[in-house]
């Protein structure tokens, strides 16, 4: 135990005695926390909503099919009561809510005016506000087409537009859980895999090889240091949030912990597994870099919504563990949701840890002989 402790502070040593290892670990993430936190704005398209229909009459059918024939929305659910709102948002397949008054068609006709209320997702902002313009564009359509029908011309439906969880729609609600997720993949992988290819590539890895340490131990000293510093990391950039963008933690801090340390897990073994397969840390850069950021901000629905894409790349964003660990910090953070609504994500995450630390080290067992 005493040289696995050794070993382990001679690792940290090694990162605090290199400035480049520290620029990497805490100038990268604050740098890219305050970019994309002030800078980056993105628009998307497709979102899925719901519909509370409290008046089932003809008008409201028309609309609800005028809304959904668009080709902008998919029907996600119908609702039977306002209960259902908040349950549904916090799936995340629910964009928004639109909900039809109670004798809609009859006020309609009767006082020339009816209330249509949108209920948007305010965790994606910009796809909250393109859904409330979308929606509001195709009801004024639909008053076009309703008043030629009437004398006065006075017939029309006003559409009453909330948010929930971002009543001000602030873009960093969406860029933080990201940024989050891209930075501790790619510090953890990125520095994992360097910091054994490094041993291979400078010949000290016959040092390890005769010293009385197993490889796991090796591998879990190799580890251990960045996988105390990217939880660091974790606090410095909620810290950030908070204090910087006034984004708090709505939903079990905890919790939030607990999932980031199963993500900083995932990575490291992750890392592990890209050294096996690496010689030079040339390899290892280029591997972690090129086949890890490019799928997190593209495949992760970090920036682009994955129901927008192809449904190819569904299916191969679902082997990107960022896919779930974003659904899991935007669920905590801006949602305020406990396990129960991330308990999927949570599970895949945990399989695709065991899955990498089990490959890594067999591969490192059989390279180590």
């Amino acid at each position: 135990m005493n040289r696995f402790l050794g070993f382990v502070r001679k690792e940290f040593l090694h990162i605090f005695r290199d400035y480049r290892t520290l620029v990497i670990l805490f100038g990268i993430p604050v740098a890219q926390i305050l970019i994309f936190g002030f800078a980056v704005s993105m628009d998307i398209k497709n979102a899925g909503v719901a519909f509370l229909d409290l008046s089932h009459d003809e008008m409201t059918q028309k609309l609800s099919d005028k809304i959904i024939s668009s080709g902008f929305f998919i029907k996600t659910e119908e609702l039977l009561s306002y209960k259902d709102i908040d349950r549904v948002l916090k799936k995340g397949k629910t964009k928004a809510v639109i909900i039809f008054e109670e004798h809609f068609g009859r006020r309609l006709i009767r006082d020339g005016k009816a209330s249509l209320s949108i209920i948007a997702d305010g965790s994606e902002p910009n796809t909250a506000t393109l859904i409330t313009n979308y929606t509001t564009a195709i009801v004024n359509d639909f008053n076009m087409g309703i008043a030629p029908a009437q004398i006065t011309g006075a017939m029309r439906i006003v559409p009453e537009v909330k948010m929930f969880y971002n009543p001000g729609l602030q873009s960093h609600f969406m860029f933080v859980p990201g940024v989050i997720t891209l930075i501790l993949i790619l510090i953890c992988a990125l520095m994992t895999s360097v910091t054994i290819t490094r041993e291979k590539e400078f010949g000290t890895m016959e040092v390890l090889l005769v010293s009385p340490l197993r490889p796991i131990q090796i591998i879990l000293g190799k580890v251990t240091p960045y996988f105390l510093l990217s939880f660091i990391n974790v606090l410095l950039i909620l810290a950030l949030s908070w204090f910087v963008f006034g984004l708090p933690v709505k939903g079990s801090i905890v919790l939030l912990l607990a999932e980031s340390m199963l993500y900083i897990l995932m990575s490291l073994s992750l890392g592990i597994l890209i050294s096996t397969v690496s010689s030079t840390m040339q390899q290892a850069i280029f591997i972690s870099l090129i086949g890890l950021m490019l799928p997190t901000i593209l495949l992760s629905g970090f920036i682009f919504p994955i129901e927008n894409m192809p449904k190819i790349y569904d299916y191969v964003s679902s082997i990107v563990p960022p896919r779930y660990f974003i659904i899991i910090i935007k669920n905590i953070m801006i949602k305020g949701t406990g396990l129960m609504y991330i308990w999927k994500e949570t599970l895949i995450l945990t399989v695709m840890t065991i899955v990498f630390i089990v490959i890594s080290v067999r591969k490192f067992k059989i390279r180590l002989e």
